[in-house]
């Protein structure tokens, strides 16, 4: 078989030429072009640069196909969600929950509507709060959100910084003290109230002393009778706010407005572990007063208002502490005003209970 040689130096095969000019005389759609000079002379030097190799002069290399690993990472990702989801379905749904569900820490303006609840789950001395809206509240001090400081009246921003806290520490010391919750007298909390704001004074040492319906601790402070009842756990649930205005006179006016959670049962229960939730909502107007103005003591605050609502604390005469009702105690008629206690979209309508004004939880 012979060969022909090119002007370059290549050579071609006589089977390759004669099937060349074949093809050409027929018009073969395929059939290969004979390159021109300066065609050749181009490919010479493309093949002369480094790094060309032997890549003919109208050659090129295909790109590798890209391996489609996204959808592979998104299958696996559905699988673990699924998995989740079975696996702690509460928890996945308490992230899609409203802006007063359980998941949300705090407060931090006013809910349109009540947050959902699963009341088929009972609570348990491992779980006091286990079916409640208040399973995933934050707890304690942390539960109560304060805004940001800024100056009003008298007061400079960082002053109405330190009375915001202040007003969260009576909150505390009145709602969230282990000694006030077992009965003991509200030191801290009464330190925080202006000496000088008499008719508050007399009402407390009153209230303390001789409880009444018209002088009862319980308008300012949670407080539970430890020879009867006892609380469940170390932990008490919250939500709520404070909000700041200019009141009268320029003095800094504070708005507190806070739910607490106090899981309890009987103090003789021995192996009966009925949990009762007590449900407080607290509504608050302190004072931070001008000391020009007004006769006051420095960090102290005069109280201008209070409204409370209470669920499973007790009917009836006062007795200066919440009675929760247990067993054959509890409520099985459709006595008494109907309230959902966790219900934050309204606001608090009245200045204490008492006897025909019990409030009936529609949960707990």
């Amino acid at each position: 078989m012979g060969s022909s040689t090119e002007p370059d130096g290549s050579s071609r095969s006589d089977e390759e030429w004669e099937r060349f000019l074949r093809e050409s005389v027929t018009g073969a759609a395929d059939a290969p072009k004979e390159p021109s000079a300066r065609a050749r002379q181009v490919a010479n030097r493309l093949r002369a640069e480094p790094g060309r190799g032997q890549e003919g002069w109208r050659s090129c290399t295909p790109a590798r196909p890209r391996r489609r690993t996204g959808w592979y990472v998104v299958g696996m990702l559905a699988a673990l969600a699924l998995l989740v989801v079975a696996l702690a379905p509460g928890r996945v749904a308490d992230l899609f929950a409203d802006d007063d569900s359980p998941s949300a820490a705090a407060d931090s303006a006013r809910p349109a509507q009540a947050s959902p609840t699963d009341a088929a789950r009972r609570p348990t001395r491992e779980e006091p709060f286990r079916g409640s809206p208040a399973a995933s509240w934050a707890s304690g001090a942390e539960g109560i959100t304060v805004p940001k400081a800024g100056a009003v009246g008298w007061m400079s921003e960082a002053e109405v910084e330190r009375a915001l806290a202040r007003s969260r520490d009576f909150l505390v010391a009145s709602g969230l003290d282990r000694g006030v919750l077992r009965g003991e007298r509200p030191e801290k909390a009464i330190a925080l109230i202006n000496p000088h704001q008499k008719d508050v004074q007399d009402l407390l040492d009153t209230a303390l002393r001789t409880p009444s319906e018209k002088s009862d601790p319980l308008l300012l402070f949670s407080r539970f009778e430890p020879s009867r009842t006892e609380l469940v756990g170390d932990v008490v649930k919250t939500r709520g706010r404070l909000t700041y205005r200019e009141g009268e006179r320029g003095a800094l006016q504070v708005t507190a407005d806070v739910t607490f959670v106090y899981p309890v049962t009987r103090a003789d229960a021995g192996g009966d572990d009925e949990i009762v939730r007590t449900i407080v909502r607290r509504e608050l107007v302190l004072s931070w007063d001008d000391p020009d103005k007004v006769i006051t003591e420095p960090g102290t605050f005069s109280i201008v208002s209070y409204k409370y609502d209470v669920t499973n604390g007790g009917c009836g005469a006062s007795t200066g502490y919440f009675v929760p009702p247990f067993g054959t105690d509890r409520r099985a008629d459709d006595a008494g005003t109907e309230i959902d206690p966790y219900d934050r979209s309204v606001p608090v309508a009245r200045d204490g209970p008492s006897g025909d004004e019990c409030r009936r939880a529609t949960r707990s």
